[in-house]
């Protein structure tokens, strides 16, 4: 349902893509992950017809973004970075007026906007204005709105971020329902515990390009050993804990630090028994621990292998790749 096939695109001398290919079968989610700059944005403008690639092609339900680009965008569903709902507009009026965009009569477009409204617990709130709403409300409105037509594909471009956890968790029930229908989802995200959560099959991409791919299990299992992490009661503490960490660990293994969190980590070829070591060197030096866990490797350590730091720091410079999708109307509208 989703191909993407040696696609490159640049601005200027920057090349944001380069020869990037992407698969998605029918009723599955696709997680696309990677730092700030490596092109997830792009790739959702070259999908949704937003951008024309320089070079190769993609296709969305077997039409060709170059070729088919109206067959595209009547496949096609987008809820982008910003929740584009018409704040004077009640929930009703904003996915009526999608469905009449759509070309529905009156009468299904109030059909199907009713049936959406029950189906995102909106019912309650459906003749307010929805200026009103919070985040969350938003956010399933905007959802609604991108599958009124029932496209075959549904784009979410960071559908989360800003949400609070009860927003963010209703978000996550409603591509789960998408995807039980058989909608196929591309999901990108800055949080690795939704791609954990909700993604099939995941890509790393940095530079333009795949650098890692396959289930979030097989991604974790590439990171490698079990990791240790110890949480210091002093923050002058750190650095001499980091340091006993890597001579228990042994010659070329790095422990990373946390200051913020007092935490030091560091990969465990030898699991507990190293944790055994480590913590009795913490007591004899007399550094004093309030945590320490053996776990094993999370989405947060093959992103920092596979990019050079965490997502977490990846996430905090929001500028995009190209130019950031401002509220942008749906897809799937034809033109």
């Amino acid at each position: 349902m989703i191909r993407v096939e040696n696609v490159s695109k640049s601005f200027g001398t920057f090349k944001a893509l380069d020869g990037l290919c992407l698969h998605a079968g029918e009723g599955t989610v696709l997680g696309l992950l990677g730092p700030n700059g490596s092109g997830k944005t792009t790739t959702v403008k070259v999908l949704t017809t937003l951008l024309s690639p320089d070079s190769g092609d993609a296709r969305i339900a077997g039409h060709s973004v170059l070729s088919h680009p109206d067959q595209v965008r009547r496949n096609l569903g987008l809820s982008g970075q910003y929740a584009a709902v018409d704040e004077k507009l009640t929930a009703y009026e904003n996915l009526r007026m999608v469905g009449r965009l759509y070309g529905m009569n009156r009468r299904t477009a109030a059909a199907r906007a009713h049936e959406l409204l029950s189906s995102f617990r909106l019912t309650d709130v459906a003749g307010k204005r929805s200026g009103t709403f919070s985040g969350g409300m938003r956010r399933r409105l905007d959802l609604a709105g991108a599958i009124v037509a029932r496209p075959k594909v549904v784009v979410l471009d960071e559908p989360t971020t800003g949400l609070d956890p009860r927003g963010r968790l209703d978000t996550w029930d409603v591509v789960s329902s998408l995807v039980a229908d058989g909608t196929t989802v591309l999901l990108t995200t800055q949080y690795l515990e939704e791609a954990d959560r909700l993604a099939d099959h995941i890509a790393v991409i940095n530079h333009g390009r795949v650098i890692a791919e396959g289930t979030a299990t097989e991604l974790k299992q590439s990171a490698g050993s079990e990791r240790i992490d110890v949480v210091l009661r002093n923050p002058a503490d750190l650095a001499a804990a980091a340091g006993v960490l890597e001579r228990a660990a042994g010659p070329g293994i790095k422990a990373e630090q946390d200051p913020q969190n007092l935490r030091v980590s560091i990969a465990a070829p030898e699991g507990h028994r190293l944790l055994v070591r480590v913590l009795s060197e913490l007591e004899d030096r007399a550094l004093p621990v309030d945590e320490a866990a053996l776990r094993r490797p999370t989405l947060d350590d093959v992103f920092l292998q596979l990019t050079g730091h965490a997502a977490a720091a990846a996430a905090e410079a929001q500028a995009s790749d190209g130019q950031a999708i401002e509220a942008p109307a749906k897809a799937g509208v034809p033109a």
